[in-house]
């Protein structure tokens, strides 16, 4: 009993001492934040490796907490990413006085996303939500001398609190008109009657409000700006990385019955959110504000593979978090060594950015070209299998809007590197010296950015996993 438990929930078990690792080691002598620092990453990565080892499938605590082969790469996929932002937080957390604290919230939100992707109940997926939410909103706060900062965290919490009501509500209309709140037995007791369809309203906006669908992204831009950038990183990969996971997942399983009725929905919701992430990611001159609305035109590709409702569209949307992990966590990688070392964040500050740091330079550049689709990155063929996906359904309109906005996107991301390679600037942001922690994370990034889209061995594996579920 106790070593199912342990196999089963280790992956959690592990952020859980993790967690009291460093609640001990801050009641403990005091450490330079480079101590702190290593000892987090070196555990971190224990934690990644842990997580492909001793693996098993399994239902605990009456289908409450469930997992198998699939969602443990999932969590896998987010360790990953927290171990990259960690180390490409070195710059700036080297000087901050509060490091432990900054781990612990961020691996407390990690711990919520955990239960929430094992949930095989309406309310433990509600329980991890919260868990991941309440953590994070402290997180984005944590530039405490920053008025921006503290709105940040403001914004974030009152929209977090408005879609966990609407959630909430959503659940307690689906427990009333069903009887029951597990996802094995819900499909059973779902019909397309009203009431159960204004439910499913409820929770498709709670869910669109946590990875900034249109027209629930208002919340974004202004949050991503204020947040520190290791939060704000956090925020575009591995928090919208785990709620695409749940929300996949139960679009698939619990409310399959109702595929015609949010097929429809997905339809407008991803065309208005690519067209509308276009059209503000080319008006924006601060980095992190870019980076928001492009996450939002990524978020519209997304659910136009989603609209597809197959095991190649489940494929497709972890094989694409994947290579969003690596892309986007490059580009926020170089903006942070950036925006630590020299104070800039705006994109016009990059003009001629390439005379004086070259590598930085080339780094920055291939992240773009991913999240832009460009061959042969990863983005390139994450997109395209995307839109493959999606084209199961035989919508060829949504097909075709969603591949001319991709194009359009080249626009406003090609615009960043003529900046950096072609535009003249009287000065330039000077050389800046990488230390070893963001250089590896930043070369890491690379090689998967590279790797997982040449490599056909990733999405096969992800293949056989969902075939296998």
């Amino acid at each position: 009993m106790w070593i199912d438990f342990l196999i089963l929930m280790k992956q959690e078990m592990a952020l859980i001492v993790l967690i009291f690792i460093l609640m001990f080691l801050k009641l403990g002598k005091d450490r330079s934040n480079v101590g702190y620092m290593n000892i987090v990453n070196v555990l971190l990565l224990l934690n990644l490796v842990l997580g492909f080892i001793w693996n098993r499938e399994g239902m605990l605590f009456n289908e409450m907490f469930r997992t198998n082969r699939l969602m443990v790469l999932e969590k896998n996929i987010l360790n990953l990413g927290m171990l990259i932002i960690s180390m490409q937080s070195y710059s700036w957390l080297k000087t901050h006085k509060h490091v432990p604290e900054f781990y612990i919230l961020l691996l407390s939100t990690m711990l919520g996303m955990f239960f929430m992707i094992s949930g095989g109940n309406l309310l433990m997926f509600y329980l991890g939500l919260e868990l991941s939410t309440i953590p994070l909103a402290a997180a984005a706060n944590f530039d405490l001398t920053r008025r921006r900062s503290s709105e940040a965290a403001m914004k974030l919490i009152f929209s977090s609190a408005f879609s966990s009501a609407l959630l909430l509500f959503g659940i307690s209309m689906v427990y009333g008109t069903s009887g029951t709140l597990i996802f094995s037995e819900l499909p059973q007791h779902l019909s397309n009657n009203p009431l159960q369809v204004f439910a499913f309203i409820l929770l498709l906006a709670g869910f669109a409000f946590k990875i900034s669908v249109v027209p629930f992204h208002l919340w974004t831009a202004d949050v991503y700006e204020g947040a520190p950038i290791a939060v704000t990183s956090f925020l575009s990969v591995i928090s919208k990385g785990a709620v695409l996971f749940v929300f996949v997942s139960v679009l698939y399983t619990v409310f399959k019955p109702l595929a015609e009725t949010w097929y429809n929905m997905l339809f407008i919701l991803s065309l208005l959110t690519i067209i509308i992430g276009n059209l503000f990611a080319i008006r924006q001159d601060n980095f992190k504000r870019f980076l928001a609305f492009s996450s939002i035109a990524q978020i519209g590709f997304i659910l136009v593979g989603i609209s597809g409702s197959s095991d190649i569209s489940t494929t497709s949307v972890v094989y694409f978090v994947l290579i969003y992990v690596f892309s986007n966590l490059a580009a926020f990688g170089v903006v942070s060594v950036v925006s630590a070392l020299s104070g800039k964040e705006n994109i016009s500050d990059y003009k001629a950015f390439y005379k004086t740091n070259p590598l930085l330079s080339w780094i920055l550049t291939i992240a773009l070209f991913s999240l832009a689709g460009v061959p042969p990155t990863a983005g390139f063929f994450g997109k395209f299998f995307l839109l493959m996906a999606g084209a199961g359904k035989g919508n060829y309109l949504l097909i075709s809007i969603a591949a001319l906005n991709m194009v359009i996107s080249f626009y406003y991301y090609l615009r960043i590197v003529k900046a950096i390679f072609m535009d003249a600037n009287e000065q330039p942001i000077p050389n800046i010296f990488m230390p070893l922690m963001p250089k590896l994370a930043l070369y890491l990034c690379i090689v998967g950015i590279l790797a997982v889209g040449l490599v056909s061995w990733f999405y096969d594996y992800i293949y056989l996993l969902v075939t296998n579920v």
